[in-house]
Parts: C-alpha cells; sequence; structure tokens
C-alpha cells in the first residue's frame, strides 16, 4: 500500500493538524461484544517498538509502516478476529484508519528492552501505564516479563511488573503477562522453552503484584503443554512465536492447545501478518477458525 493512498493521507493530517482527536478515537470507538464461546483471537503488532522489524530472514520486513497498517487493517477486518496488541503509535494509527470499532484493544507497555541492547533485561515501562490505558478505554494490558538469573536486569523488570499488576488490580483491568526464563547466548537473548522452564516462568509470574485476580497469561506452545498448563489457573492465551517455515505445523500445534483446560484463544502477529505465502487473509482465517470453530 503506497503512502500517498487517501487513508494515510488522512491520518497523516489528523496527527499533524488534530492530534487531540487520536485520543479521542480510541476511546470513542464502538465497544467490543464478547463472543459467547468466551475465546479471543487478537493479532499481535507490538514488535517494532522494541526494535525488533524482521520477519523470518528478512531484517526490515516490519520497517514499511504503511504495509503493516494495510496488513493489519485486512486482517482485523476479517470474520474472527477480535483484537490487536498495540504500543500507543500503532493504536493510534489503527484507530483513526477507522479499524477498531467491535474490537478488544491490548495495550503493550514495556518495550524498554531493546532488542540487542546491553540493557535488554532491563525491560522498562515505555509505552503505555495502567493509568493511561484506564484514561484511554483500553481493554487489556500487556507485559514482557523475561527473566534472567545471571542479569541483574531481571530485578527492575519484576519489581516494575509487579506494581503494573497491582495498578491494573485496583484498576480493575486484565493484564496479561508474557514470561519466559531467558539467558545470554554469544551477545544475545535466547528464551528457554523447556516445559520446566515455561512452568517456572507461570510460577514466577503468578505471583506478581498485590492480586492476580485480573492477570492473564500469554504463553508459547511447546512440548507436554499439558503438564505446562497444569501449573496455573489464571487464564491463559497462546502466543504464536517467530514465523515458520511450515505453517501447518504450527497451526496443528494451536489446535491441539486450544484444547487444554484454561487456554482462552491465540495472540499471533508475524507468523500471520507476514505469511511465508504472502497470503494474510488465509493464514488469519485459518487461524480463527481454530480459536473460534463455530463462529
Amino acid at each position: 500500500m503506497s503512502p500517498s493512498d487517501d487513508r494515510f493521507a488522512r491520518l497523516r493530517e489528523l496527527r499533524a493538524s488534530e492530534p487531540e482527536r487520536l485520543a479521542a478515537l480510541v476511546a470513542e470507538r464502538r465497544r467490543p461484544v464478547p463472543r459467547p464461546d468466551g475465546r479471543l483471537f487478537i493479532l499481535a503488532a507490538d514488535h517494532p517498538a522494541r526494535g525488533a522489524l524482521a520477519v523470518g530472514a528478512d531484517p526490515r520486513a516490519m520497517a514499511d509502516r504503511y504495509e503493516l497498517l494495510d496488513r493489519l487493517t485486512s486482517a482485523l477486518g476479517r470474520p474472527g478476529v477480535d483484537g490487536v496488541l498495540g504500543t500507543p503509535d500503532i493504536i493510534e494509527d489503527l484507530a483513526a484508519l477507522g479499524a477498531l470499532d467491535g474490537k478488544v484493544v491490548v495495550g503493550s507497555m514495556n518495550r524498554g528492552g531493546l532488542k540487542d541492547a546491553a540493557f535488554e533485561m532491563d525491560d522498562r515501562y515505555t509505552a503505555y501505564d495502567v493509568e493511561g490505558l484506564v484514561r484511554a478505554g483500553i481493554d487489556f494490558g500487556k507485559v514482557l516479563l523475561r527473566i534472567n538469573l545471571a542479569d541483574p536486569g531481571s530485578a527492575a523488570t519484576l519489581e516494575s511488573t509487579a506494581r503494573a499488576v497491582s495498578a491494573a488490580a485496583a484498576s480493575r483491568l486484565p493484564i496479561m503477562i508474557e514470561p519466559f526464563l531467558s539467558e545470554w547466548h554469544d551477545g544475545r537473548i535466547l528464551n528457554d522453552l523447556s516445559p520446566d522452564a515455561v512452568i517456572t516462568s507461570i510460577a514466577i509470574a503468578s505471583g506478581l503484584g498485590a492480586s492476580s485476580a485480573y492477570t492473564w497469561l500469554k504463553l508459547p506452545v511447546v512440548a507436554e503443554m499439558e503438564r505446562v498448563m497444569a501449573a496455573t489457573t489464571l487464564p491463559t492465551l497462546l502466543l504464536g512465536g517467530d514465523p515458520s517455515a511450515h505453517p501447518d505445523a504450527a497451526y496443528a500445534s494451536w489446535a491441539d492447545a486450544l484444547e487444554l483446560p484454561g487456554v482462552r484463544g491465540l495472540v499471533v502477529g508475524r507468523s500471520l501478518l507476514y505469511p511465508p505465502d504472502g497470503d494474510v487473509v488465509r493464514a488469519v482465517d485459518t487461524a480463527a477458525a481454530l480459536v473460534h470453530p463455530d463462529r
């Protein structure tokens, strides 16, 4: 999609001339109606704010904001898609484009642990805070919690996350935690996706804050998911992970995990927005059918 498209021209003019309208458009959007099955299918688009622009072998795939927005608006228009996860810039762009009516909006909070930075484990809260989420009428908060036992930066992230969970509970705002045990390898952070590591991350994340009443989890699909899900009573959404050259295998693993007690849907981003065959609509429709088979 070209930046000269009329929709994007209006968006740029709105940002330059009527910035106060952006917050109003988010707050005034038509509210989502919960589906009878109680499940959620959310598109994730908060990667760019952490400097994570790669998809597969293309290191700059998400760098073109207009292409990303075009893919998101197409995907959000598909039946079975319940909402979107993003930072304020993405959410406000989508609101200005009229793509958020009737959609669940999840605000991403800590994006300060920039990809490949020396301070990556000190994952500061640089996007939404709870007060801002409530003020904007956002439906959910989301935090990333990577726990590195060998890096002191994780202590600050844990403390900040506990404060965010407490504030969200006090405001009766659902907040989803995406926990990992992580380690440095050759200057890069790698998440440990073994079942025992995921179970340990669940235990740590579940105990954060003054109340867990509004806490959800966002978990990877790993081996022994039945044992993993036995580690929590918290409502859980599954994350899609990095794009795969074999999407059928990913769909099959999601389908199996969606049958487990406590699993209430999917939060998937790059795997569906930038599928290997380029067909966003087909990828999104396939995932939506897994979450809402009776839609």
